[in-house]
């Protein structure tokens, strides 16, 4: 084996502070090869670690070229560069490195995870290179319930978990009391007898003692090597499973981060972490959420039942009436310019049911000791058919009662509940209604009130012609209604009621006509409005939760820096990090979205055992957790790409 594993040519490293330069490394050049064991020793500030992190490709050179098995690492894209150091390079840091969040297991696992190992498989191989280092029984530990040699050996572990090739050791033991020290130092003579390249960065002579080869540095320089010869193997060393010559190919992971379900028990496992933090960042969403569905709830409760108000008045009608916009009242106050004929004439029209002419006027009732002020409604038989409204009790008008003037009435409910009680029986009774005796022969259905609020049984129903003469003293008509036969031909036949009638005015369109059902969409349209209106003061909660889950995980990010730094250069690519952070929001916003949903149909459900209008439907609730779904994804997405973005050599340097 006499080509290098690693060749640097005239490495030159610069950091930049604004204007300020700083170089670190000078035209560095070092061969190493296959199987050997090196130490490179300097004092602090000789520019070591800095080597050891562009050897690793956790940096890249200012200058110079950097050579592995032949070809240049100047040109591997950034994931081809995770690649590597996730198959090739083992890290082993002095400070250790661990996720404080994760047991040793789940740290030695974490090389394996960005593989794309199965997790019976890694979790299997992770527990077998933890006992083989005597850790068997601290398996579930974190990091701060282990000492500090024992998470060196969960550090030297995670090196070995995907079968790393060349072992990179910065201080291993400079953190270590003397015996953890020669135990580290042990068993990284043991990876160099089962045929690793071992490289160690050392201030300490003796530890640099144990390599086979010895490099010197100071001030940014190799100012003595040992050696460079190629070494090697020993006879029993494993073959590697990268060893060949050709250009280097990164492998491609066979399972990625992708899986759903690793990605969730990861962000699960670090929002467990910070638990008050992210239960302040889901109260943001779960309010949000809430308001969206108890908002929406109300709207949708509210104009269903103004809808259904307006309906009882029926759909399929056409109210006529008296006058034209800025046409004059004569002095009574009143329009008189519809008359019975027009009831007549808009009756004979095709897909015409029923012509109802109606006057009404305001009268006293008398029933024994009892007086009562309502509204007196002279009508056709044809009412009960076109207002949809049936009776209760005996019989309605009809032609004859109308035709012979009869001094006969039928009461709505609250007029027969204010003159005869609830539980009486009015019929065959006497009325005095402005001093005119009219017996009375029905009592209509409940009908309530309508979508305006007045009381549509507080009425008294008397035959129009004895109406007209007896009580109201007038011929003209307050309104016609007309109910149709087909909905669909609506407007053709308000269109042949208003030429009808406009022919017989001569000509003078002294009348409106109003369609209920064009009333009815108006009516929609504006509670439609109205909904929006709510659904988007609600959606500012759901906003202001947003930026919470947006602000909470820029601080996750700043705090857990040296994590990232962490996962990158054990073999993360930057859409694993960005795809880890996405999901720790999405995950929030979905637990939000799910408790805020359940708690906006719990409030809402409350709500209307009060009496408030509630319509539940699934569109609101679908929306709101979608919204609160999308959140998580947009706001999100910012720190995401601000940790997937972090230089290594930087996130791994972080406090």
């Amino acid at each position: 084996m006499t080509d290098s594993l690693i060749r640097l040519d005239n490495i030159t490293r610069t950091y930049r502070n604004g204007e300020l330069a700083t170089t670190v490394l000078h035209n560095v050049s070092l061969d190493i090869h296959q199987g050997e064991f090196v130490a490179i020793m300097g004092a602090s500030g000789s520019g070591k670690s800095t080597l050891m992190h562009l050897l690793g490709c956790l940096d890249r050179p200012t200058s110079g070229q950097y050579l592995f098995r032949g070809q240049n690492i100047d040109s591997l894209s950034n994931d081809e560069r995770a690649s590597l150091r996730r198959e090739t390079f083992g890290f082993i840091f002095q400070s250790y490195h661990l996720i404080s969040s994760a047991s040793a297991t789940e740290n030695v696992e974490v090389p394996a995870i960005y593989a794309g190992l199965p997790r019976a498989e890694r979790h299997q191989r992770a527990q077998e290179l933890l006992t083989g280092l005597g850790l068997g029984e601290r398996l579930g530990n974190k990091p701060n319930q282990l000492s500090g040699g024992q998470q060196q050996r969960v550090s030297i572990a995670r090196a070995l978990m995907n079968d790393a090739q060349i072992i990179l050791a910065d201080e291993p033991t400079g953190a270590l009391d003397s015996q953890s020290g020669k135990d580290v130092l042990a068993l990284l003579k043991q990876l160099h007898q089962r045929g690793k390249t071992v490289i160690i960065i050392t201030h300490d002579a003796e530890v640099a003692s144990h390599a086979e080869r010895l490099i010197e540095m100071r001030d940014g320089r190799i100012i003595s090597d040992s050696g460079g010869t190629p070494a090697t193997a020993p006879d029993q060393a494993e073959p590697s499973s990268n060893t060949s010559d050709e250009p280097l190919k990164p492998r491609q992971p066979s399972i990625l981060l992708a899986d759903s379900a690793e990605a969730v028990r990861m962000a699960l496992r670090a929002l467990r972490a910070n638990l008050f933090r992210t239960v302040l960042t889901l109260l943001g969403i779960v309010i949000g959420v809430a308001s969206v569905v108890v908002m929406l709830a109300v709207g949708n409760g509210a104009r269903q039942e103004v809808i259904d108000r307006i309906s009882s008045l029926g759909t399929n009608l056409l109210l006529v009436r008296p006058g034209a916009p800025n046409m004059r009242r004569s002095a009574d106050g009143t329009t008189n310019t519809l008359m019975p004929l027009d009831a007549e004439l808009a009756g004979q029209l095709d897909n015409v049911l029923a012509s109802m002419p109606e006057m009404s006027g305001r009268v006293t009732l008398r029933s024994g000791n009892t007086d009562y002020q309502t509204q007196v409604t002279a009508t056709s038989p044809d009412l009960p058919m076109a207002r949809d409204w049936d009776v209760a009790q005996g019989v309605f008008l009809n032609e004859e009662d109308n035709a012979r003037y009869a001094a006969v009435a039928v009461l709505g409910t609250t007029v027969a509940n204010n003159l005869y009680g609830p539980s009486a029986n009015p019929l065959g009774e006497y009325v005095l209604v402005n001093n005119v005796p009219f017996q009375v022969i029905g009592v209509m259905e409940e009908k309530g009130a309508t979508p305006w609020g007045s009381d549509q049984d507080d009425v008294i129903f008397v035959p129009l012609n004895t109406g007209s003469l007896r009580l109201i003293g007038q011929r003209s008509l307050n309104s016609i209604t007309i109910m149709i036969d087909d909905l669909g031909q609506s407007q053709l036949t308000q269109e042949a009621v208003r030429q009808t009638i406009l022919q017989a005015h001569g000509g003078v369109e002294d009348f409106q006509i109003r369609n209920m059902a064009s009333l009815l969409e108006d009516v929609a349209d504006t509670q439609n409005t109205f909904t929006v209106l709510l659904g988007s003061i609600a959606a500012i909660s759901l906003l202001v939760g947003g930026i919470g889950v947006m602000n909470i995980m820029l601080v996750n990010v700043t705090e857990r820096t040296r994590e990232i730094g962490i996962r990158v250069a054990t073999g993360a690519r930057t859409r694993h990090i960005l795809q880890q952070f996405i999901v720790e929001a999405l995950v929030v916003s979905a637990i939000g979205g799910a408790l805020g949903v359940i708690g906006g149909l719990g409030f809402a459900a409350g709500l209307q055992a009060l009496g408030t209008p509630i319509q539940f439907t699934p569109g609101p609730v679908m929306l709101a957790f979608g919204c609160a779904f999308a959140t998580g994804l947009i706001f999100g997405y910012m720190p995401a790409h601000k940790a997937a973005h972090l230089d290594p050599v930087v996130a791994l340097s972080a406090d």
